[in-house]
């Protein structure tokens, strides 16, 4: 013991009297000794709170080391280029929240919409995420629902082994889909065990990698364990079926349909409906045909319907929720759902053997033509019928409501979804050559990106009118938003001619020209940043 102290360690000076309790000294630190007078003079408390800090830390026992977790699995995707490493992190740096384009000012591209589209480029191209940036990645997609699945298929297996290690990215466990490390679809035993012991995002990876080998062996997996799924699961795991679904997937749906969950049982009835040889179809078709009829009393041909009276248990098994939403009458509620499950090829020999654009153009009595071509809409995107989806778009050179087919505009972007690329396209830019950008936003976001080369000019040139007739600028950020995530970069060098401020014209909004400006650089400044991403993610390793 040196001589600093006494012989009980204290220092020398310090008081001998009994030190008061740890939380005394706390709250006497804290709110003064004028408010919360402490044992001795005021500059002793530090000194005191000094030695009961050592003697706090002395007493501790120190805990027992946690074994080492086992070591990630391997990730055989091939790396990210150096160049495309660094604008990774610079876009996960910017952990601003999506702005969505609504009135956004100053020329600089939002990093964070451009975020998703790096990490679609680098999952087309089949690479692994940087080590070093999965916890980062990993925190953008648990602060953004919009990147989860980008992301946590680009984090692949190594990201959801990191993610087991950290609550805060427990979405990462039950919302990842093939980022696990998966056995071989025909490795019998290995798939088993998975199933059996995996967790939910393996078991629906490997569910689906089973199916697309052989989707015998994915339906006997998921009836192995079926009855003792929860609920919620049960109805993930059914919606995978929608891939590959086909006719021997039948028996199975139909069981289904007595599944104890209202949901799982909705579900299977829509997959069935989506069968047009399936037995259900077969049962929707003819209670629609009761319905829906070719009535000639009048001048010409039109369409009578009668909807239904009743929900009977039959019609409730197969799928007809009973009670309908607010707002909504219960017949024609009961007729919608009928005539949406029934097969469309089933409609031309009930209606004179018209084709289907002939039988759309048919007048409808008694005003239920809105409610008969939207079940119509629901179906033809259930099916996938792009004949009875162009019938019900109609042209579009045809104004919204008017004509044969439909008005609405959410319809007609589910429609378009299941035309061809390049058709649906096509159709978009003839619409917005014909109306302008006002109606179109919706019917853009069915287009597949980078828009197509027409498309891409049609909007190009449905600004620049915008622009050119003084139009309030606000009122197309929504459009310019868009354009920035969806224009095809090499449309580029037609905008430059447009970043110059316009004279301002007479009537037009104050300041429109600057705003229009300003965006017009912003929109340049972010497709060239499009392109900068792709030529990164494409570069060659040195050698």
């Amino acid at each position: 013991m040196d001589g600093d102290g006494d012989g009980d360690g204290e220092p020398k000076g310090a008081t001998t009297a009994v030190s008061p309790p740890w939380d005394e000294l706390v709250s006497a630190a804290l709110l003064g000794t004028d408010r919360r007078p402490a044992a001795g003079p005021p500059e002793e408390l530090l000194d005191t709170a000094a030695i009961q800090t050592v003697r706090r830390r002395a007493g501790l026992v120190p805990a027992m080391a946690a074994g080492r977790p086992p070591a990630a699995p391997p990730d055989p995707r091939r790396a990210v280029p150096q160049a495309a490493r660094r604008r990774l992190a610079q876009l996960l740096a910017d952990r601003s929240a999506p702005a969505h384009a609504g009135g956004r000012r100053g020329t600089a591209p939002d990093l964070g919409e451009l975020l998703p589209q790096w990490l679609a480029l680098a999952n087309e191209r089949g690479m692994r995420a940087p080590a070093a940036l999965l916890p980062a990645l990993l925190d953008a997609a648990r602060a953004r629902t919009d990147l989860r699945p980008g992301a946590l298929t680009f984090a692949g297996p190594r990201g959801l082994w990191l993610a087991r290690h950290n609550p805060e990215w427990r979405f990462a466990l039950r919302g990842a889909s093939g980022s696990a490390a998966l056995p071989d679809p025909g490795d019998t035993v290995g798939v088993q065990r998975l199933w059996q012991e995996g967790l939910f995002a393996e078991r629906v990876a490997v569910l689906g990698a089973v199916r697309a080998h052989d989707p015998d062996a994915a339906r006997a997996l998921l009836a192995g364990t079926w009855s003792t799924e929860r609920a919620e699961d049960r109805l993930m795991f059914l919606d995978s079926l929608r891939d590959g679904l086909s006719a021997a997937d039948e028996p199975f749906l139909e069981g289904a349909l007595a599944d104890r969950s209202r949901n799982v049982r909705a579900t299977a009835a829509e997959l069935l409906s989506a069968l047009p040889g399936s037995a259900l179809a077969g049962r929707m078709a003819r209670r629609a045909a009761s319905c829906v009829s070719l009535d000639r009393t009048g001048d010409g041909a039109a369409i009578a319907v009668e909807a239904p009276h009743e929900c009977d248990a039959e019609m409730q098994r197969d799928g007809i929720a009973p009670r309908p939403p607010g707002g909504r009458g219960e017949r024609s509620w009961w007729l919608g759902q009928l005539v949406e499950s029934a097969p469309l090829d089933s409609w031309p020999a009930r209606l004179g053997g018209r084709t289907a654009r002939a039988v759309v153009a048919l007048p409808v009595t008694d005003g239920w033509g809105v409610e008969l071509h939207a079940a119509w809409c629901r179906a033809a995107v259930r099916q996938g019928n792009a004949e009875w989806a162009r019938a019900l778009l109609g042209a579009p050179s045809q104004p919204p409501g008017e004509g044969a087919g439909t008005g609405s505009l959410a319809e007609r972007a589910k429609l378009l979804s299941i035309l061809p690329q390049e058709e649906r396209a096509e159709w978009v830019a003839r619409f917005i050559s014909a109306h302008g950008l006002s109606e179109a936003f919706q019917l853009l976001g069915a287009c597949v990106v980078p828009w197509a080369g027409a498309l891409g000019r049609a909007v190009v040139d449905a600004l620049e009118i915008a622009r050119d007739a003084g139009s309030y600028p606000w009122s197309f950020s929504g459009v310019m938003g868009l354009a920035e995530r969806c224009l095809d970069p090499s449309e580029s060098p037609r905008l430059e001619a447009l970043t110059a401020a316009p004279p301002e014209r007479e009537g037009a909004s104050p300041g429109a020209g600057s705003y229009w400006a300003e965006a017009f650089r912003r929109l340049v400044a972010t497709l060239s940043l499009r392109l900068a991403m792709r030529e990164e993610l494409d570069a060659r390793p040195p050698r």
